[in-house]
């Protein structure tokens, strides 16, 4: 009989464990959307890429970005050259880019 409750409560801690790590994962759906928006909308991007840890955007318009935004999407700088964006994104730079894709 005590074999069966160690059994259930090793079975709940892996579940509470596994809802942890996924309520941590961020979506990253919901990410590339706002930093579409916050990069000025679909149409105010020319082209862009991933360089490591950086995003780089090609933009029409660079007044149309909400840089306080990006910052808050978890941006750990913004470099302004020109109509060019550097974004260090971090490790997320990649999947954002993937989903962004999606989104074009």
């Amino acid at each position: 009989m005590t074999y069966i409750q160690y059994l259930i409560i090793i079975c709940i801690l892996v579940i509470i464990a596994f809802a942890i790590t996924k309520s941590k994962q961020k979506d990253f759906k919901i990410e590339a959307n706002k930093l579409v928006t916050y990069l000025g909308g679909k149409d105010n991007i020319i082209s862009y890429e991933v360089n490591q840890s950086r995003f780089i955007v090609m933009l029409n318009d660079t007044e149309k970005v909400n840089k306080e935004g990006i910052q808050k999407l978890g941006a750990q700088g913004i470099v302004e050259i020109g109509n060019q964006l550097k974004i260090i994104l971090g490790e997320n730079a990649k999947q954002l880019k993937k989903h962004i894709d999606d989104l074009k």
